[in-house]
């Protein structure tokens, strides 16, 4: 069959590698001249482990191709995939402009009998009012048909998440639309879920939204623990050997970012809000996680009775490890607000530097290393648990005025916190000291 994926994002991209890599003609349409260039140089445009390798490697064997012309992609095809974004409307719900923008081009360009698929994040009845809109718009007589076909992939791990999936969902409303995504996904040899359109397109907002409702939930506990004197690790190791909970997503923080989670509760809370029911348990997420962001600022205030004139050491700013993603990260707010009362703020990160640039292009200094950021600081923030971050010899911190270390990631065992006698906070653990202070003023006194 011959595959053509709409964008060239996240979704889109590594959808069409991925075909390729296990034996699908692949062609990638994006309208972005600037991706579709350093695609066809073998230089995928984001920043995902294995992807260039795969990008040069199949492109050389010639099952994947780039273009802008759709219009040549999208009459020859047999199946379609849509993969485009659908960020967030200012109310919450989601934008289907991208979508139905595709859509558009299909209904004009199609030529012959070809399945519609698709892959990003909608909501339900989405791809009712896709197959609707092209049916209407047809310029051929053709046959088309829309079937979804929603992704599992997390940033950082991507490629793996989509040639060893959990499992494949997809949502048909015939026994043809079946038969082709079966044979599609058949090389990938993991279990495939059938079910019709709605309950596919659902099956993703659940999926993501209760993952978002599981690190609210033990972010709500960790703050608790704080109050009480528990160490927010003891109460998750316990959790965690009851198989009904698990191990995974227990780890506090100071909350959910990227492109998915933050969007996708919203999306979802708005849709039952258009259908007259409220979803209290994500509304209460959204709510944790707003608040989760600035956890580090609250506790830094407690220490400090200014910023204004502080050097600032920044530790990460991705909102997660193995990603150069920057939306909804937590970073980017804290540092508006540290930059708007007056510090001054040295930020570090392995790849997320030249995205930062593009909200901070002056207002910062950015280090090659974490240990240039941290000379002569007077505070530091870690807001990214990156390997390389995790692995910094502690003694480093000595290098601050006095080391009060902020971490948002828990990243460090306090009994080796401890030896390297460091003032350390971090979340759902005990507060360590090394010396009895009530605070640090923004004149750089001790204070009590």
């Amino acid at each position: 069959m011959n595959i053509t994926v709409a964008g060239t994002g996240y979704v889109g991209l590594v959808t069409g590698v991925c075909l390729a890599e296990v034996g699908h003609q692949v062609t990638c349409v994006d309208q972005v001249k600037e991706k579709i260039v350093l695609l066809n140089l073998g230089i995928s445009p984001i920043y995902e482990p294995e992807l260039d390798t795969l990008i040069e490697k199949n492109a050389s064997a010639g099952k994947l191709t780039f273009t802008t012309d759709h219009e040549q992609a999208y009459a020859h095809s047999d199946v379609i995939f849509i993969g485009v974004g659908t960020p967030e409307n200012e109310d919450g719900s989601a934008n289907l402009n991208y979508v139905f923008q595709v859509a558009k081009q299909i209904a004009e360009s199609v030529t012959h009998d070809c399945l519609i698929v698709i892959k990003s994040t909608v909501p339900i009845g989405t791809n009712d009012r896709v197959e609707t809109y092209i049916k209407n718009h047809l310029k051929h007589k053709v046959t088309v048909e829309v079937a979804s076909n929603p992704e599992f992939l997390a940033q950082g791990s991507a490629i793996k998440d989509t040639l060893h999936a959990s499992r494949i969902v997809i949502g048909v409303e015939s026994e043809q639309a079946k038969e082709i995504l079966t044979a599609i996904y058949e090389p990938f040899q993991q279990p495939i879920l059938t079910m019709n359109r709605r309950s596919a397109e659902m099956v993703k907002y659940a999926s993501n939204d209760f993952l978002a409702l599981k690190i609210s939930f033990i972010n709500d506990i960790a703050n608790l623990c704080e109050a009480v004197g528990a160490n927010i690790e003891d109460v998750t190791s316990g959790m965690s050997y009851d198989e009904r909970i698990g191990k995974k997503f227990l780890n506090p923080g100071i909350g959910y970012g990227g492109s998915c989670f933050p969007k996708d509760t919203k999306a979802l809370h708005w849709l039952a809000e258009e259908e007259g029911y409220i979803l209290r348990t994500v509304k209460a997420a959204i709510e944790v996680n707003e608040k989760q962001k600035f956890k580090l600022i609250s506790k830094a205030r407690n220490e400090f009775s200014s910023f204004n004139g502080l050097k600032v050491a920044v530790l990460g700013l991705t909102f997660k490890p193995g990603t150069d993603d920057l939306r909804e990260a937590p970073s980017i707010p804290n540092v508006r607000l540290l930059l708007n009362e007056g510090a001054r703020v040295h930020v570090y990160d392995p790849v997320g530097e030249e995205n930062f640039k593009k909200h901070f292009s002056t207002e910062v200094v950015y280090e090659k290393t974490a240990e240039q950021a941290l000379e002569e600081a007077d505070l530091c923030f870690i807001f990214t648990e990156w390997e390389e971050i995790k692995a910094i010899d502690l003694s480093f911190f000595n290098k601050m005025k006095v080391p009060f270390v902020f971490d948002g990631r828990n990243c460090f065992s306090l009994e080796e916190v401890r030896k390297a006698k460091i003032n350390y906070f971090s979340i759902g653990r005990p507060e360590i000291r090394m010396m009895e202070v009530g605070g640090r003023g923004g004149d750089g006194f001790l204070v009590t």
